[in-house]
């Protein structure tokens, strides 16, 4: 189902049912229920309650934002510094050069072929891309420089297995959803009770306070909606693994 329709499922049914529940609380109560009774007091904890929970809304969208900033950000290290390794590598002799072009292209295809998706499913990364980023550390560094040019490629090479060794870390960190657990139960929480005290200041079943009370839901509901999406990067906004690493290496799209 598309993350689309779900959003556009859950705003339905929220709308429908703080309208339903606030037509039912007025059938209630009666046609002769005062609102003006409400107590003054009751206006001012819905306002700060409201107040509080935006915070909190606001902190929640940018911490998930920013954190699908840097999954984006490790990706694009990772995949730039394998271009680099495989563009430094052309100095070195024949057999060298492209068995370090080998092992860039096995581990760029096992990237974008299985492990992306063990890392979507189970918030880690695989033992696999472990072993082949260990052999291409091994290819690196095996051969010894016997020109000034490949020198400097070799240190060169050196510092990019390191630049991937770090931002495939990054990644794997960024595969872990952003929001702990309780903390969702403190949002969606919060939410029933800031929607719950929009009841307590007796909305009436005129157009207006409906059309008002559903659209306040609604947008509580986008809102959380947000954070859900941009919890998990790698499923939903990196959706596409390809992108960053098959710019560069168009020619491993086909697996190991």
């Amino acid at each position: 189902m598309s993350e689309w329709l779900v959003l556009t499922f859950a705003v339905l049914v929220t709308c429908a049912v703080v309208v339903l529940a606030a037509v039912l609380r007025q059938r209630r109560v009666g046609e002769d229920d005062d609102p003006s009774e409400t107590p003054d007091v009751i206006e001012y904890m819905t306002m700060m309650i409201g107040v509080v929970y935006a915070i909190v809304l606001g902190l929640a969208i940018a911490g998930v934002w920013e954190a699908q900033g840097a999954a984006a950000e490790w990706v694009r290290r990772e995949a730039q510094a394998l271009h680099e390794m495989d563009e430094r590598a052309a100095v070195f002799p024949a057999e060298t050069r492209d068995a370090i072009r080998a092992d860039i292209a096995a581990y760029v295809a096992h990237t974008v072929g299985e492990e992306w998706s063990h890392m979507v499913d189970h918030g880690e990364l695989t033992e696999r891309g472990d072993e082949l980023l260990a052999q291409l550390r091994t290819t690196v560094l095996a051969p010894e420089p016997e020109t000034v040019r490949e020198t400097q490629a070799y240190q060169g090479l050196a510092d990019q297995v390191a630049v991937v060794d770090e931002a495939r870390a990054g990644r794997g960190d960024s595969a872990q959803p952003t929001m702990p657990g309780v903390v969702w139960a403190g949002l969606i929480a919060g939410a029933a009770v800031t929607i719950g005290m929009v009841f307590m200041l007796q909305i009436q079943r005129s157009g207006r306070e409906l059309a008002l009370a559903g659209l306040f839901s609604a947008l509580i509901t986008f809102l959380l909606f947000l954070i859900w999406y941009f919890d998990s990067p790698f499923a939903h906004v990196l959706g596409d693994s390809s992108e960053a690493y098959m710019s560069f290496f168009p020619q491993s799209g086909d697996g190991d």
